[in-house]
Parts: structure tokens; sequence; C-alpha cells
């Protein structure tokens, strides 16, 4: 958001995508690249100035449907590829990795460009959720006592999935990371809350572990969705403490980066990465001394890490959990 404009979707997909392609060592174009970029508002802020235009010119909403973001990605990297752009609420970020990666298991591409971006900061969007009342006054203390709302915020995390035969053929960069699995799920129980009889963040929780071939007890880190409202952080809490008899090191990271909606997911799995690659666990940003999980990670900790979760959480009941491995070993 630059002063009262809003960010645009396009612009932080260019940087992103830049940027995952320089870390990754490839050059444009890659023609046989998959794409799955998704975003939960999409080009919200175009429609919304849109809808202010006395005149729209050009047709530009043609470039600004829900799953043109992806479609952008696509252009920049030459990409004759499949294309997916999903849309789920939260859940958005870790439903285009999985689904990437299910294109590389499959055998349908060999890499791949995933990730979430979102924009939310507009007019629309504040006044949804101060209806909501979610919105903190003050600040975001994920699992606070006192906790009392989200605090906005954009941005877009884009990975490069790879398989393993591809990234030995070009002697690739060294790897952050793998991903093991995931399990995801829809309570379908209200709108907005989650269902306090767990139900169906349990089952995307057992469904990850299971069909990633992981016991509770491997589990190092989880990167919870951590958005410091009321419902959501006592719904986790109560979801890690009643599912690990060895409760794993936790923390959210949106004290810092606030809620990004539907790219949360891709960023917290980013998070992931980098905390198994550098074997460090980052903070829970906001946290006051309060905390209602016995074992956040309060400051930067230095842990033998394999295994980190990440997970996320959506309006509609919607539950996500990804498994991200340190190595290849896992598998």
């Amino acid at each position: 958001m630059v002063g009262d404009t809003p960010g645009d979707l396009e612009d932080l997909l260019w940087l992103a995508v830049a940027e995952a392609i320089a870390d990754a060592q490839l050059t444009i174009p890659l023609t046989d690249c998959g794409v799955v970029i998704g975003s939960s508002r999409s080009f919200q802020g175009r429609w919304e100035q849109m809808a202010r235009s006395e005149s729209w010119g050009d047709n530009p909403w043609l470039e600004a449907l829900p799953h043109m973001g992806a479609i952008a990605v696509a252009r920049q990297i030459q990409s004759q590829g499949p294309v997916l752009a999903p849309m789920a609420a939260c859940v958005t970020g870790l439903t285009a990795i999985f689904q990437g990666y299910e294109l590389v298991r499959r055998g349908q591409c060999d890499r791949v460009i995933v990730g979430a971006a979102e924009a939310p900061i507009t007019p629309l969007t504040l006044a949804g959720f101060e209806q909501l009342g979610a919105l903190a006054t003050v600040g975001c203390y994920p699992f606070d006592a006192h906790r009392e709302g989200l605090v906005l915020g954009e941005g877009a995390a884009v990975l490069v999935l790879e398989s393993e035969a591809a990234w030995l053929a070009r002697s690739g960069p060294e790897v952050y990371g793998c991903i093991l699995g995931g399990g995801f799920s829809v309570d379908a129980y209200h709108r907005t809350a989650p269902d306090p009889a767990l139900g169906g963040s349990r089952l995307a929780l057992k469904n990850c572990l299971y069909y990633s071939g992981l016991s509770p007890q491997q589990v190092s880190y989880v990167h919870a969705h951590g958005t410091g409202t009321r419902l959501n952080d006592d719904h986790e809490a109560r979801l890690l403490t009643e599912g690990f008899s060895l409760l794993p090191w936790m923390s959210s990271t949106k004290g810092a980066t606030g809620h990004t909606l539907g790219a949360s997911g891709a960023i917290g799995a980013a998070v992931c990465l980098m905390a198994l690659r550098h074997q460090v666990l980052p903070p829970n940003v906001g946290d006051r001394g309060e905390s209602m999980y016995p074992k956040l990670v309060t400051k930067p900790l230095s842990a033998e890490a394999r295994v980190a979760l990440c997970l996320s959480f959506g309006f509609g009941g919607q539950n996500g959990v990804l498994a991200l491995g340190r190595d290849w070993s896992l598998l």
C-alpha cells in the first residue's frame, strides 16, 4: 500500500517471482514450468477503484479477473505448462503449494512455481473486518491472554518446487527443504468461526501426519496460523495441546507481517523452510509474556529441527496443514 492507494497484486507477484527464480538459479523462459498461484481476494483493489470510476476505459476488468494473477506469472516466465489459481480463503497459500507438489509428484511437471499474494488493505476489506469485530486497535499479539484481534498486511511468497531428478540434472543450488505431505478439510461449522469441537482441524492434522509418514514426536516446530483473534488462537492452542503428547515448539509471525489472508500460508511455509535451513526457530512476534501455549517461541531459538508443520485456517471452516522436511532423507 502506498499512501491511500491499495497495493496491486501483480506488482507483488512480479517481485516475488523474480526473486524466487534468481534464488533458484533459473533463467527465463521456463516454458515447461507449471504455475500455481493463489489469492483469496485477487485484484479487489482494482475492482473497488473501477467501481468509483466514471469510465472503465477498454475493459480493464478482463485483466482483473480472479485467476489473472496466475496468468500474469505464466506470462512473466513464458510458461506453456499447466496454470492453476486456487482460492480457499486463508488456506489459499497452502493449497497452492500442495497443488504444485501434486503436479510434480504425479510426474505432470518437473518444476512448478507456487505461492500466493494478497493486497487486502482496501476500504471494503477493512470495513468487513471492522464489522466482524476482528481488527485490533493497538497491535497483533498472537496467543496472548489479552489479545484483541488481527492487523491486516499485504505481501507475497513464491517457491520453486522441483523433482529430485530435475534438481540433480541441473546441479541446482542448495535446497531449502522438501514437502513431505499435507492434510486439508472443511468442517462447514460457520461462515467465520472455527468448529469448537476441532473436528475439521483434527482431521487435517491427522491426514497430514499420516500421508507424510510422520509420527507426532517427529515434529520439531509448528508455524501457527496465529491471527491474534480470540477464537482462532484458542482453537490452535487446543489443537496442539490435545494432539501432541510431547508439545512441539510453536510461534506465529503475524505480529510482524500482519495477516496477509490468502498469502499467509505461503509466507508461513517460507518461514518454516528458512527455520529448517538455518536451524533457528522464529519468535512469536508480539509476545508480551502471557502466552496461552506452554512452548511458545518468544525469541530466536537455535534448535535441531528436521520437520516443521505450517497451519492455516480460513473462513467457511477451511483447514490446512503442510509438512515440510529439512532434506529428502525423510521421504
